[in-house]
């Protein structure tokens, strides 16, 4: 049973964010917090920073979206695959996941949430097969951008985005990545950073972006 009197209270700035689609992002918080750990889906020591490190983190990413159809490769406990769906009910997310009992979890979860926006998909990324292109893929703590590129790349549409969530190393790998972004195709390539002025600097959402030209 997990210690809830370990979780992180929600912050006042996840209203803000998420709107009149906050309730929805509240019942996967309540879930993720009392299956994450047990499911291998969230570490012992997530619990105090669920929202902020995990949720919010997610969520600054929505107004990046298309209303559109959008992959998150390698979805895990639904970061941010879920959290976007919820939050973008206009889009549709694709979430890409190779473990069974990771996909059950998605689903299970996005049948909870009320969700109808969520298409889950098990599979690697090098290996699915998609009915059509999607308009952008996104992905979380998945690897490095050389590495993350030649998998997500493929799946997006000519002039779709790839919008890329990564940490505060994420120049360097921007630098180390430079053949392989060209060898992909990708233009306007970009490091944006969401949440400044609403979030501590130390939760700031960190996106790689670029177009496939």
């Amino acid at each position: 049973m997990p210690d809830f009197s370990t979780l992180e209270p929600e912050p006042a700035v996840a209203a803000e964010i998420f709107g009149d689609r906050i309730d929805v992002v509240r019942r996967y918080a309540a879930d993720l917090a009392q299956y994450g750990e047990e499911l291998g889906l969230i570490g012992p020591l997530e619990l105090p920073r669920l929202w902020t490190r995990h949720i919010v983190n997610s969520g600054l990413v929505a107004p990046l979206l298309v209303d559109g159809r959008i992959g998150d490769v390698g979805s895990g406990a639904g970061l941010p695959g879920l959290v976007l769906a919820a939050a973008r009910p206009a889009a549709t997310l694709v979430l890409i996941e190779p473990m069974e009992r990771r996909t059950d979890w998605l689903r299970a979860e996005a049948d909870r949430m009320g969700l109808t926006n969520v298409e889950i998909v098990r599979a690697r990324a090098e290996e699915v097969e998609l009915d059509g292109w999607l308009d952008q893929v996104t992905a979380r703590a998945v690897s490095a951008l050389s590495k993350l590129i030649p998998l997500t790349a493929p799946l997006v549409k000519t002039g779709g985005q790839l919008i890329l969530m990564k940490g505060a190393k994420v120049g360097a790998e921007v630098d180390a990545a430079r053949k392989v972004i060209a060898r992909n195709h990708l233009v306007d390539v970009e490091v944006l950073e969401l949440g400044v002025g609403l979030v501590d600097d130390a939760e700031i959402t960190r996106v790689f972006r670029a177009t496939l030209a």
